[in-house]
C-alpha cells in the first residue's frame, strides 16, 4: 500500500484518539528516521522521549534478538534471568531496596499511588488516602493516574475521578506544606513537568518538599518517567536535587523502545505490596527486561553517555539562545535540563511544529501548545544539532515575518 492508502484506512479502523500527522514511517537508525517514500527526517523527539539510545541501538536490538529466540513469556508465576538482572541494575544504581514491573508510564504511577496508600494504612489507618499533586502536572492518563495529573483538559468527560486529590502550584513548597491534613498519604511530583511545559524547578524546591514530607510523616512520590533513564544528563532527575523520594516510577526510556515500566521504592515500603495486592501479567516480560538491561549497561557504561548528554545539552541550550536573541518579542524562554528542552513561543507552536516536519525535523508541542518539546536520543551529535536548529531557525523566521 502506499502512504494515501494506509492513511485512509487507518483512519476508519483505529479508534480516533491521536491526531497523527500525515507521515507513514517505515525505519529508522541512530537519530533519523524515514518514511515508507525514502524522505529522511532528523528525529528530535524521539518517540516522546522514548528512544534514548536512538533508533535501533545495536546493543539492544541484540539482546532483544536473542532473548527472543530463547524465551518470550511466561508470567510472573516463575523467575526469570532477564528480570533479576534488570532488578539488580535498578537497585544498585538507585536509592531503592525493590522494584515492580509493568508495562507503561500510567501503570507504574497507579501502581504507586496503591503502594502509597495501602502502606499509610498499615502505618497510621484508614484515613490517610489523600494525595497531593501539582497543577500543569501529568501522570497519565488511566483513573488513577489522571486524577493526579493537574491538567483539567485531561479530565473533561472522565468525571468523577479519584476522590482525596489536592492540587497545588508547581514549585512552590509552602503550598504542600498549606495543602497537608491529617488525611494526607502522599505527594507526587514529577522533578521537572514534561508534557505540562518543560517546567524546570528551583534548584532548592525538592528539597524543601523532601523535609517537609519528612517532618509531616508523609510519603514523596518522584514520577521520573520522563525524566529518568539519564534524560536530564543524570540516569535519575532527583540526583541533581540532592534528595531520594520514597517510590519513583520509570517508563518510556527505561526499555530502549520497547515497552515496559518500573516501580522503585524501599524495604520497609515495598513490605505493604503482600501477594495478592498487585500484579501485572506482562510486568517484567524476558524480553522487555533484556532490552532494559541493554539500554542501562549502555548508559551506565564508564558513565560516558550522561556526561556527553550534559555536553550536547549546552551545546544545544546555546544555540537555541542565539534564536531567541534573533525573535526576543516572539521566544519568551528557553527552559530544559539535559535533553529535555522546551521553548515557549508568544504564541501557538502548532504551524512550528508542522513546519518543521515539513522540512524533515520531527519535534512536538507541550504545556497549552506554546512550548516545543526538544527530546532527541542522547547520541545525538553537534551535527545533528546543527542541522536540527538550521531548520528551526528557518521555520522561525518563516512563521514569525
Amino acid at each position: 500500500m502506499d502512504e494515501r492508502e494506509i492513511i485512509k484506512i487507518s483512519e476508519k479502523i483505529f479508534i480516533p484518539t491521536y491526531s497523527r500527522y500525515p507521515i507513514v514511517l517505515r525505519k529508522g537508525r541512530d537519530v533519523r528516521v524515514w518514511d515508507i517514500n525514502g524522505k529522511e527526517y532528523l528525529d528530535f523527539l524521539g518517540g516522546i522521549a522514548v528512544n534514548v539510545l536512538g533508533h535501533c541501538p545495536r546493543k539492544v536490538v541484540m539482546a532483544v534478538q536473542k532473548q527472543v529466540q530463547r524465551l518470550i513469556h511466561v508470567s510472573n508465576l516463575y523467575y526469570t534471568e532477564p528480570q533479576l538482572n534488570l532488578a539488580k541494575i535498578l537497585i544498585k544504581n538507585s536509592f531503592a531496596d525493590r522494584v515492580f514491573f509493568c508495562n507503561s508510564g500510567t501503570e507504574a504511577n497507579e501502581g504507586a499511588l496503591k503502594l502509597a496508600r495501602i502502606y499509610m494504612k498499615s502505618k497510621y489507618g484508614k484515613e490517610r488516602y489523600e494525595f497531593i499533586s501539582t497543577y500543569n502536572s501529568f501522570h497519565g492518563r488511566t483513573f488513577g493516574s489522571l486524577s493526579v495529573t493537574g491538567q483539567e483538559k485531561y479530565h473533561h468527560g472522565f468525571e468523577p475521578l479519584l476522590d482525596g486529590v489536592r492540587f497545588v502550584p508547581f514549585n512552590d513548597a509552602d503550598a504542600i506544606a498549606n495543602a497537608i491534613n491529617e488525611k494526607t498519604c502522599a505527594v507526587i511530583l514529577e522533578p521537572i513537568q514534561a508534557e505540562g511545559g518543560i517546567n524546570v524547578p528551583d534548584m532548592d524546591y525538592l528539597s524543601k518538599v523532601r523535609e517537609i514530607c519528612d517532618k509531616e510523616g508523609i510519603l514523596l512520590i518522584l514520577d521520573e518517567i520522563q525524566t529518568g533513564i539519564g534524560r536530564t544528563g543524570k540516569l535519575f532527575a532527583y540526583e541533581h536535587f540532592g534528595i531520594e523520594p520514597d517510590i519513583m516510577t520509570l517508563a518510556k526510556g527505561l526499555g530502549g523502545g520497547i515497552p515496559i515500566g518500573a516501580i522503585l521504592t524501599k524495604e520497609e515500603i515495598a513490605k505493604a505490596f503482600a501477594p495478592k495486592t498487585h500484579a501485572s501479567t506482562f510486568g517484567g516480560n524476558p524480553v522487555a527486561c533484556a532490552s532494559a538491561v541493554a539500554t542501562l549497561e549502555t548508559i551506565l557504561e564508564d558513565g560516558y553517555l550522561l556526561n556527553y548528554c550534559q555536553r550536547m545539552s549546552r551545546y544545544f541550550m546555546k544555540k537555541l539562545n542565539l534564536i531567541k536573541e534573533k525573535y526576543p518579542e516572539k521566544i519568551k524562554e528557553i527552559r530544559g535540563l539535559g535533553l529535555l528542552i522546551g521553548v515557549e513561543f508568544t504564541f501557538t507552536a502548532t504551524e512550528i511544529v508542522n513546519k518543521c516536519i515539513e522540512k524533515g525535523l520531527l519535534i512536538g508541542t507541550a504545556g497549552d501548545g506554546s512550548v516545543v518539546r526538544f527530546t532527541p536520543p542522547l547520541i545525538i551529535e553537534k551535527e545533528d544539532i546543527d542541522e536540527a536548529i538550521s531548520i528551526f531557525d528557518k521555520v522561525v523566521k518563516e512563521v514569525t515575518d
